[in-house]
Parts: structure tokens; sequence; C-alpha cells
């Protein structure tokens, strides 16, 4: 067929889809406006069935709201009704405490009227009495005039011839008692019981009996005392200021010598220069801060000072005092007395001392309490000029001891009367400690030589018949001619102490006494 036949067929088919394809439209839009009428009833009829269901609800909840508030307001009707009867009968309650009060007030009143009139009554009974003891005074007086007249001396005069009598007969009585003791103590008995006592309390205490040395040459290693000498920070100067010892180098080695009297201080400069010797790391931390380095050192041994001085304490089972008189029996563990030990020596001495107290039946506690601390002025004396028994004496005064205590401890040398039996254990105590076997060591040449010079000093002033150096030489006694004067006896003492000082060198200090004594003797015919 040809093309050109074909051509009208095919324009036809082309125009019949297209009137298909618009048929189908219309057909489309239709059924589609049909279904949106559809959606838009039925939307319409379940907006009314959900307006009617939600009235129906709404109803519904309004009627329970309802029936509950009704019943919460005939709850709360009932309850108010209550509270109604409770507070009227609460108010009848009421009424009648109030009638009770009235009644009260009323007898009150009566009472309070009795109380005035009982007042008033015993206001003029005082006026009367107070006027009968004037009465009496006036007459009392009158009297002492009278019997004063008559005797021709006031009653202040005979007051005190009474008061003379009393203390003569006292005096008397104390003197017959003093004479009575002193004749005792002469007796063999007393002199056994002593030596029993003194045997026993011996031979139950025991301890170490090695004696110490504190040695004031510290020697170092050459590379560390370079370092040291050559530190431009200067930390011999701090541990110099730290411990208050002045360190001097020494002429045979290498190492230094410690010069100062202070026992904690030299343990100082021996724990600094024990930790330096051939450590170089704490070398090295030294040479960094030598000023907390050697206050950290410090600052420990302050510490276990304070432990020791509470172990002293514990040990002893007695109370313990004042803080500062702990750390002063602690740090008598950094004193010697000829190599012994004074913390040792303390301790032992109080464990003999409540020996004896027991034996004797004497409180034990304070016969321990106060041996413990006689010797707590020795840490002092580098500070403080005098015996180390007054220093401690008045330092136990001060920190609120008892005078007991406090006289023990400066009546240990006889450095004031004692006033207790305790001072006397104290000082023998202290004495059995210092001289058993072992306890202290010191060349006897020395010891001798130093006596003698002692006794040489005094003995060389003209007037002076004797001396005698007692106390293994820290006193010595000197006795003069009676035509010395009051005044010459003072210049002499102090003459006599310089010289000491000036001539000779001795540890601790030297009492000088000097005594100037005249009797008169009559013999009967």
């Amino acid at each position: 067929m040809e093309p050109s036949s074909l051509l009208p067929i095919v324009i036809f088919a082309v125009f019949g889809l297209l009137l298909g394809a618009v048929a189908s439209f219309f057909s489309v839009e239709k059924r589609r406006k049909l279904k949106l009428a559809a959606a838009k009833s039925k939307s319409a009829q379940l907006k009314r069935d959900a307006r009617k269901a939600a009235r129906g609800k709404t109803n519904q909840v309004i009627e329970s709201l309802r029936d509950s508030l009704k019943s919460k307001q005939d709850e709360v009707s009932e309850r108010v009704a209550v509270a109604l009867e409770k507070l009227e009968k609460r108010r009848n309650a009421l009424d009648a405490r109030e009638a009770e009060a009235e009644e009260v007030r009323a007898v009150v009143d009566d009472n309070w009227q009795d109380v005035d009139r009982s007042f008033d009554a015993v206001k003029s009974t005082k006026d009367r009495a107070r006027g009968l003891w004037k009465d009496i005074e006036d007459r009392k007086n009158k009297q002492i005039a009278n019997l004063a007249e008559r005797a021709g001396e006031s009653p202040e005069e005979v007051s005190s011839k009474i008061q003379e009598e009393w203390r003569g007969t006292v005096r008397n009585s104390w003197n017959l008692k003093m004479r009575d003791i002193e004749q005792s103590a002469a007796d063999s008995w007393a002199e056994h019981e002593a030596r029993r006592l003194m045997a026993v309390a011996s031979s139950r205490y025991q301890n170490h009996f090695l004696t110490e040395k504190n040695r004031a040459t510290l020697r170092l290693d050459d590379k560390t005392y370079a370092l040291i000498s050559d530190h431009s920070n200067g930390i011999l100067q701090q541990i110099g200021e730290v411990s208050t010892i002045t360190l001097h180098d020494i002429e045979d080695g290498v190492g230094y010598r410690m010069e100062g009297l202070d026992g904690v201080g030299r343990e100082v400069v021996r724990r600094a220069f024990k930790r330096l010797y051939r450590k170089e790391q704490a070398v090295a931390k030294a040479l960094k801060d030598p000023a907390a380095w050697s206050q950290n050192i410090r600052k420990n041994l302050e510490k276990e000072i304070r432990d020791l001085g509470r172990k002293a304490f514990n040990v002893l089972k007695i109370p313990k005092p004042h803080e500062d008189i702990v750390e002063l029996v602690g740090a008598l563990n950094y004193r010697t007395s000829y190599t012994q030990n004074q913390w040792l020596h303390a301790v032992e001495a109080s464990f003999l001392a409540s020996m004896i107290a027991e034996e004797m039946g004497l409180d034990v506690k304070i016969a321990r309490r106060a041996t413990l601390m006689h010797d707590i002025g020795k840490a002092l004396t580098h500070k403080i000029e005098g015996s180390h028994a007054v220093i401690g004496a008045d330092l136990a005064r001060k920190l609120g001891e008892d005078e007991m205590v406090a006289n023990a401890i400066g009546a240990h040398h006889a450095d004031e009367p004692p006033n207790s039996v305790y001072a006397y254990i104290v000082a023998g105590c202290d004495a059995m400690s210092g001289a058993r076997p072992g306890a202290r060591r010191e060349q006897t040449d020395g010891f001798n030589t130093r006596v003698e010079d002692i006794q040489r000093i005094a003995e060389s002033y003209p007037g002076v018949e004797q001396a005698h150096a007692v106390h293994g030489g820290r006193e010595v006694r000197v006795y003069v001619q009676p035509r010395v004067s009051d005044e010459k006896v003072i210049s002499l003492s102090e003459s006599i102490s310089e010289q000491i000082t000036e001539e000779m060198t001795y540890p601790g200090q030297i009492k000088v006494t000097v005594i100037r004594q005249y009797e008169a003797v009559t013999t009967t015919i």
C-alpha cells in the first residue's frame, strides 16, 4: 500500500486515541469528584458523631464531678461538725480552768497578804534584834574597857602575849622533836634502816650499766668536706644558727669541732653531719636549701624529745605535767653528767625513789614525780645562769607543780632547805643512781686535782680557817674566823668565785658558801 493511502488511517487512529484519552480524563475526574464528595460527607458525619460522643462524655464527667463534690461536701460538713463539737468542749474546759485559776488567784492573794504580814513581823524582829545587838556591843565594849583599865593592858597587847606564848610552846615542842629526830638519826638503828632501804631499792632495780660518750669532734670524708667548705650559701652557718653551736675546723684531719653547752644543739649537729657523711643525695639536698634542711633536722629531733618526755611519764605511770616540763625531761636524753645519760638517770632514780617510798609507807607517785623532774634545770643551764636545782624548782613552781615537788627539786643539792621527807628521798636516790658502779666515768687524777685546786684557792685568803669541796666538787664550804665581818664574808665569797672562774675549767657550776660561826661555851662548876 502506498504511503499516501495510509495517511488518513493514521490521522483517524490518532484522533481516536485523543478522543479516548479525553473521555478517560473526564471519567477519572468525575470519579475523583464523587470520591471527594463522599469523603466530605463521611468527614461531616464523623464530626457530628465526635461532637455527640464528646457531649456525652462531658456530661458523664460533669455528673461524676458533681457526685464527687457532693461527697466531699458531705465529708467536710461532717468534719466541721466534729471540729465544732471539739471546740465547744475545749471552750467549756477553758471556762472551767479559768474558774479554777480565779479561785487559785484568790488563794494566792490571801497568801501574799499573809506573807506581807510575816515580812513586816520579820522586819520588826530584825530591827529589834539589831537594837539588842547594838546594846550588847556597847556593853561588851564597856566591859572590855573596864577589864583593860583594871589589867593595865590593851586587848591587842594581851592577844599578842598569848600568841607569843603559843609560839614559844610550839617552838619548844618542835625543838624537842627535832632533837629527838637528830638523836635518832645518829642511832645505829636509823643508819641500819637507811642502808636496808637503799639496798632493797638497788637490788630490785635493773638497768644497763653502760656509760656514754658524746664526741665533740665530727669527721668527714675529703669530698664532703670540700663541698661544704666551698659552698657559697654557708651550710655551716645555717647548721650553727639552727643548733646554736659554733663549729671550728680541726687541726689534725678533715672535720669540725663543736663548741657549745646545749646538748640538743650538739645532737642537731651530729645528725646533720651523719646525714652528710658519704651520702651524695643528702649533700645535694643540703646544698640546695641549707636553712630548710637544717630546720627539718631540728623539728624531727624536737618531736623525738617530746615523745621521750611522754615515755618517761608513761613508764613511771604518773600524770603528765605542763608540756614544757615534758619537753625538758625528754631533752635530758641529750645531756650527760660524767658520761651518764641524764634521761636514764632520772628514770632510774625515780624507780629507786618509788621503792623507798613504798617501804616507808609514803606516796609513791609523789616520790616518782619529784625525782623524775629533779634535773630538768640541766636542760636550761646553757640559757639561764645559776644552779640547775634552783632553775628547775623555779620553773616547776611557775608551771603549777605542787610546792612539795618543787621543793624536792630545789633541795636535792642543798640549794634550799627541805620541807618534806620527799626532798631527802630525791637527794638520796640521785646520789645512789650517780654513785652506783659503772654509772659515771671520770679520771681520778683530774677529779682530785680539781678538788685540790678549789680548796687551795679558798684557803689562800686571809681569815679562812679551812675549806672543803663537797658534792663532787660542785660546792666549796669556806669556814672563816669570827673576826671576819659580815661585809667581808660577802666580798670574800665573790672573790673566791671570781678566782675559781678565772683559773679553773670545770663542768657546770661551783657554789661558794662562806660560813662564819661564833660559839660561846661555859662550863658549870
